[in-house]
């Protein structure tokens, strides 16, 4: 392709996204495709020669769009948002364009010093201790992997990386934390039956007393109690882990505290909604997802440490070809982490954050937050409804209930609930379980979402209620 139809074709794209973004209400949320279908629309062989690219813009939106679930539809309520914005857009483009790879100070000295700055920014934004250094990661699941692997060279005074794990390690989270604690203790080498889940109380949240007893229970065993993973935000239900007693705790025990507010760490930005964050300053580790609320497209994931020493000494590498004379004044991010070549993901977020400034990302989680609580008083107006746990910030687990009937039916009845609703195409929801109890889950956070959208899904769950 030459350069005057890159420029062609760049444009086209742009205001083809550009009106993807404008009429996005018109797609079904939730892609409606059958398993199989995109698959079978694909040749079984690559084209032996170049293709025109009108050819393969027009596949795109024939073949390739019908299969996309649309996570930027303002009737987003599914899961937790993965956010976009057109700043964060336009700085992926130029990444892109750029082509950087920035393993290190020397291969792109202006990444890695964005970056630096871009996690000085955000520590503050969310109210972090001041000695905290940050790095970004692609995403949440691999920060904390690196959380518990520096737990583990820490309390093993860095010789599991020479001589293997012994197995006497342990790991304690909640019973509600997120599946990538169990998957990152299988690749750090604790072994699975290393996690000790603690129980939770009626608000979803760890209880301290048991995990105390927890660790009490394995230093009599000879078991080597390692870290702890806190959560602020858990998936199923916004439960708030009580970090303040939690980290007394690690205090005491010499344990690293790492803390998940992967989805929920973007509330931070407003000093008035901090109140969950309250024992963050004990964290050892600590970890939130720009690309979820902070409207920065995936992936962009901030991970804080008080210690990079130990971070440091944990994944760093040496190798002659990649020794240069700046090592010892620079930050060479590719020792932060897993990956060695990494891309320039400070550069959506510099755009992002410049773009809205703080009062504006301030003023989208408000909105978020108000409209949950709306959403709540609309639920709570019909008396067949019930909330299943407490709402925190822009969450709301819910079923319908009308009475007198078993916990088998109410499942029934609330997965056909959902199944309608979705059915619309004009909203998306999805569902957990709660202490055994089948719930809809509402998460509000998506950019364009309005009141508008809050009345929508609304007058479609009371409509489909009792079907």
């Amino acid at each position: 392709m030459d350069n005057e139809t890159f420029r062609r074709y760049g444009h086209e794209f742009v205001d083809w996204l550009a009106d993807y973004f404008e009429n996005i209400e018109d797609y079904p949320v939730k892609s409606r495709v059958t398993p199989g279908e995109i698959l079978s629309q694909i040749p079984l062989s690559p084209p032996k020669t170049g293709e025109d690219m009108s050819e393969i813009f027009r596949d795109f939106k024939e073949v390739v769009m019908p299969g996309i679930t649309h996570w930027q539809h303002p009737g987003w309520f599914a899961y937790f948002p993965a956010n976009n914005s057109p700043a964060s857009v336009l700085a992926e483009m130029l990444t892109a364009g750029l082509g950087a790879q920035c393993m290190i100070w020397q291969t792109s000295p202006a990444a890695s010093e964005l970056e630096e700055r871009m996690m000085e920014w955000l520590r503050d934004m969310i109210a972090l201790p001041s000695g905290m250094s940050g790095v970004i990661q692609d995403t949440a699941s691999t920060a904390t992997l690196c959380a518990l692997l520096t737990a583990r060279e820490v309390k093993t005074d860095f010789r599991t990386n020479e001589e293997g794990s012994s197995g006497d390690l342990r790991v304690y989270a909640s019973s509600e934390t997120h599946s990538s604690i169990e998957k990152g203790v299988k690749i750090a080498g604790y072994g699975k039956e290393n996690v000790v889940y603690i129980d939770t109380d009626e608000n979803f949240a760890m209880i301290p007393s048991l995990l105390q007893e927890a660790i009490e229970s394995d230093i009599k065993s000879g078991k080597i109690p390692t870290c702890v993973v806190g959560t602020l935000g858990t998936t199923s239900s916004m439960g708030m882990d009580p970090l303040e007693e939690i980290g007394n705790i690690c205090r005491k025990y010499n344990i690293w505290l790492h803390v998940d507010a992967a989805y929920a760490g973007t509330a931070a930005l407003v000093p008035e909604l901090r109140g969950f964050m309250k024992g963050a300053e004990m964290a050892d580790s600590f970890v939130f997802n720009p690309h979820k609320w902070m409207l920065t497209n995936f992936d962009c994931s901030a991970y804080f440490v008080k210690d990079p020493e130990a971070l440091v000494r944990t994944f760093e590498i040496h190798p002659e070809y990649l020794k240069t004379a700046a090592d010892q004044k620079v930050k060479n991010y590719r020792d932060w982490g897993i990956q060695l070549g990494r891309r320039f993901r400070a550069l959506k977020l510099w755009f992002v954050i410049r773009s809205y400034g703080l009062e504006g990302l301030q003023a989208m989680v408000k909105e978020h937050v108000g409209l949950t609580r709306q959403f709540l008083e609309l639920l709570e107006s019909d008396t067949r409804f019930e909330v299943l746990a407490p709402v925190q910030l822009t969450l709301v687990c819910f079923r319908y209930n009308p009475g007198g009937l078993d916990e088998e039916t109410l499942e029934e009845v609330n997965r056909s609930l959902l199944e309608k609703v979705n059915g619309s195409g004009e909203v998306f929801l999805t569902h957990t379980t709660l202490k055994g109890r089948y719930a809809i889950r509402l998460s509000v956070g998506q950019r364009n979402t309005s009141l508008r959208q809050i009345n929508k899904v609304w007058e479609l769950i009371s409509q489909h209620a009792g079907d």
